[in-house]
């Protein structure tokens, strides 16, 4: 179940193949099902108790590759990286990502989506089947304290700040809250306030869903201090400045899907989503510049590294690398073009990524003395 380095990242040549051709498997088609193939609306649906368990969990197959199946995301829990994914596969690494090995005991086989730890211990992880799970032993085991397969709303991403608070997200802005470390829940409606940088309502295909039960919240994020952001579906960007308890919608420069957000230093945050888009803003989301990425691959993963550096990652091995603060990015390409899903640093000049592929460990390139935009 252990899985060795991966392999270096390369710099993709100017006449290269175009870098938004999606793999014929890529962890895309999961990840993505839940915007395009869900066929029933919440309203119409019964959602399980906060910590009920309807029926008895079926537990993660132990596999020997489990760590080379496809994973969706990663967080850390302490000095220990975990990374989740598919059928309830749970992949623990305590050499910043060089090697894995599966988690003992996760009750449930639903694709997993999410994954947070507020200290070294207690974490948690959410998923499709709205299950959501807790750990008291650094992802070693998992209990399961939520289940709602019959509302059909896939839990898509989970924060965990102090105190116990928990956040998580998913589809048809479904928005369920925990104040004792993911052991019960609560569902609360996702109402932001439409404050001054909100953008004028836009029109088109987006308002059917929105209907049918609210935007998709694809990623929640934290800032400085008491700040948090939840990137969404349709354009649209929401902030709180008080750890969740209220939200602000924010102006979008993009009517596509946002699939991550990075808080980079202050006021500074980055917003990535579809086709390579990417975008950045100085004052916290009130205004955003486009920064020119080379590529139409769907970035969906971002991390800061400890010297600095800004790393987002995406579908066709793409990897956009930063070393001035976000302003610029070098376009970098995986050699196998395997579609990422999430990363996170994982020491000097290296990146623990998880997708398509499952987990492994990228050598990156040392910083030019000067970096230069992709063309």
């Amino acid at each position: 179940m252990d899985k060795g380095p991966g392999p270096a990242v390369g710099v993709r040549s100017g006449a290269g193949r175009n870098a938004g051709a999606t793999p014929a498997k890529s962890f895309f088609a999961l990840a993505t099902a839940l915007a395009t193939a869900l066929t029933s609306s919440p309203a119409s649906a019964a959602t399980a108790s906060a910590g009920e368990a309807p029926t008895a969990p079926l537990y993660a197959e132990h596999a020997r590759l489990a760590a080379q199946s496809l994973l969706i995301a990663i967080a850390a829990a302490g000095e220990r990286l975990v990374a989740v994914g598919d059928r309830g596969v749970i992949v623990l690494s305590d050499d910043r990502g060089a090697s894995w090995a599966q988690a003992e005991e996760v009750p449930t086989q639903a694709l997993l989506t999410g994954v947070c730890f507020r200290d070294a211990q207690h974490g948690v992880a959410v998923g499709h089947d709205e299950v959501i799970l807790a750990s008291a032993d650094a992802g070693r085991t998992w209990k399961r304290t939520h289940y709602a397969p019959e509302a059909q709303r896939p839990l898509l991403d989970v924060w965990c700040g102090p105190g116990g608070h928990v956040i998580a997200v998913g589809a048809y802005s479904t928005y369920l809250t925990s104040d004792d470390g993911g052991a019960s829940w609560q569902e609360g409606g996702f109402t932001p306030a439409a404050g001054r940088e909100t953008a004028p309502a836009r029109s088109g295909g987006a308002t059917g869903v929105a209907a049918a039960g609210g935007y998709h919240l694809n990623r929640i994020v934290s800032g400085d201090g008491a700040r948090l952001y939840i990137a969404a579906e349709a354009g649209h960007l929401y902030r709180s400045d008080d750890n969740g308890v209220s939200w602000l919608t924010l102006a979008s420069p993009y009517d596509g899907s946002f699939f991550g957000v990075l808080p980079v230093a202050g006021q500074v945050v980055l917003a990535f989503g579809l086709r390579g888009n990417l975008y950045r803003s100085e004052d916290a989301g009130s205004s955003w510049r486009r920064i020119e990425t080379g590529t139409v691959a769907m970035l969906d993963g971002a991390a800061r590294l400890d010297d600095g550096t800004v790393a987002l990652v995406g579908l066709a091995g793409v990897v956009l690398l930063s070393h001035d603060g976000a302003r610029s990015f070098t376009l970098l390409q995986l050699a196998d073009r395997a579609g990422l899903a999430a990363a996170r640093g994982a020491g000097n000049l290296h990146l623990a990524v998880v997708g398509e592929n499952g987990a492994r460990r990228l050598a990156l390139e040392a910083p030019a003395a000067t970096d230069r935009s992709a063309r």
